[in-house]
């Protein structure tokens, strides 16, 4: 993997530049999406740096800062976006306001339009309860989708190994729901990559992922998980929901 120079990495906090037109987003993609499909995960956010510069950011859900520790290494002060829906548990604002205390990532948290005491006032309490489908358009799809306008390209933590729903998700594909450029350099990681990366970098992990969450969403819709069961059987239990939207 060739270093970045330290200006384009700095860009990251800088004025965003003009962008591709989605047609052009779109031929970027049908052409590289084959060629980085085995590729490090080092070398897929350098090729989305080297890209998209200053219009590329990663967002994060912040169960684990495994990605933004990636990112950090790569380009030193890339955009890291978080979604503060305002349901997160105090341990998951906590591992964001670590993760942009101790890395050298641009943290930019966003949050929606509503408070949730707006939300309540509009839509009537506990909305997550009687429609969680808007709960979570709400919350999280609108204000995503409208905090990336700046940029034409995205980075998740997007793994095929944690759903069924995940397996095709590609490496390098195209969002166009979004009109972006959809990166998950962690695609192929199983949860054994991921715990030797943590392992190795003395990287931070949300506490929840220890205390029976393997996977962590908005406090009212997510559950501990047995040991053995599917980590995402604490996501919306008891309905047919198995993602928020943003990945659909």
């Amino acid at each position: 993997m060739t270093a970045l120079s330290t200006t384009r990495a700095r860009n990251f906090r800088g004025t965003h530049t003009a962008g591709r037109s989605p047609e052009e987003l779109r031929e970027l993609v049908s052409h590289v999406g084959a060629e980085l499909e085995l590729a490090p995960a080092e070398d897929i956010i350098e090729w989305a740096v080297a890209t998209f510069g200053d219009r590329f950011c990663i967002t994060s859900s912040m169960a684990d800062a495994v990605l933004a520790d990636l990112a950090s290494r790569v380009a030193p002060g890339i955009d890291v976006v978080f979604l503060d829906t305002g349901y997160h548990f105090a341990e998951t604002i906590g591992t964001a306001d670590a993760v942009g205390a101790t890395m050298d990532v641009n943290l930019i948290p966003i949050s929606p339009v509503q408070s949730i005491a707006e939300q309540d006032a509009t839509y009537g309490p506990e909305l997550f309860k009687r429609d969680p489908d808007l709960c979570c358009a709400l919350r999280k799809v609108k204000p995503l989708s409208e905090a990336l306008q700046g940029y034409d390209a995205w980075a998740t933590g997007l793994r095929r190994a944690e759903t069924r729903n995940r397996v095709i998700a590609p490496v390098v594909g195209w969002d166009a729901r979004k009109g972006k450029v959809k990166v998950s350099p962690l695609a192929r990681w199983s949860d054994d990559d991921i715990e030797r990366y943590v392992a190795e970098n003395g990287v931070l992990v949300n506490p929840l992922v220890y205390d029976g969450y393997p996977s962590i969403g908005c406090a009212p819709c997510t559950r501990r998980v047995a040991p053995g069961d599917d980590p995402r059987s604490g996501r919306w239990a008891g309905t047919n929901k198995t993602e928020c939207g943003i990945h659909s």
